[in-house]
């Protein structure tokens, strides 16, 4: 590993950055870790990230010399994204990445990607007005009557759940067959799933007790 540590690490991308989700991030996770641009983007906002993991084609001259030379990882290969390579190259209890999400829809894609081919960290990717994460085994969240919860399938799964509008249980949720969007939360929720396959969206301000159902809950896949 190239960061690793007991703390959450906010992993900041070289997309669309809202300063207010970077703040969000920084209350949960003040350790900072970059992606390529990403440094760009926290160096901006004033942070000196302790790490730079990428292929780094699209880091700035200004942020190398902004960056001590040691803290800067350049992985060569071009199989992956500097998201991916950046996530598996940190061993923390909670990845919180800001600047993967918006900006370029292949680029959503590809995180989203990322976020199931490695189902055993944990990692939350929010942008100014949503979060998304792959789904624990199980998971349970209080929420307000009508908070917007989405399930989008990465792969095969099915699930049950507790306090959704239009409950899941029974279903086979597959990428090309049925899909959960635009469900809606009746009060708390508690949902489990048979695979690392699930994505859930919600509204970014959920942020807050997203974290906080993590660190309480010791379910893993």
């Amino acid at each position: 590993m190239i960061v690793h540590g007991n703390e959450p690490i906010t992993l900041v991308g070289g997309g669309s950055v809202a300063e207010s989700g970077l703040r969000a991030a920084l209350r949960h996770a003040p350790r900072v870790v970059a992606a390529d641009s990403g440094a760009d983007a926290a160096l901006a906002a004033g942070v000196v990230p302790e790490a730079v993991i990428g292929d780094l084609d699209s880091l700035s001259n200004e942020a190398r010399a902004r960056i001590p030379g040691e803290r800067v990882h350049r992985i060569a290969e071009q199989d992956s994204t500097d998201f991916d390579k950046a996530l598996r190259n940190i061993e923390a209890p909670l990845v919180i990445g800001v600047g993967f999400l918006g900006k370029r829809l292949d680029h959503q894609l590809a995180a989203c990607n990322t976020l199931v081919r490695y189902p055993g960290k944990r990692a939350v990717l929010t942008s100014e007005d949503s979060l998304v994460l792959l789904s624990p085994p199980n998971f349970a969240l209080d929420l307000a009557r009508g908070v917007t919860v989405s399930l989008f399938p990465m792969g095969a799964v099915e699930g049950v759940s507790e306090g959704l509008e239009w409950p899941i249980d029974g279903l086979n949720f597959a990428p090309d067959g049925m899909i959960g969007t635009s469900n809606r939360a009746t009060g708390a929720i508690q949902l489990g799933f048979t695979a690392p396959k699930m994505l859930l969206s919600l509204p970014s301000d959920c942020l807050d007790g997203v974290v906080a159902s993590l660190g309480r809950s010791a379910a893993r896949w």
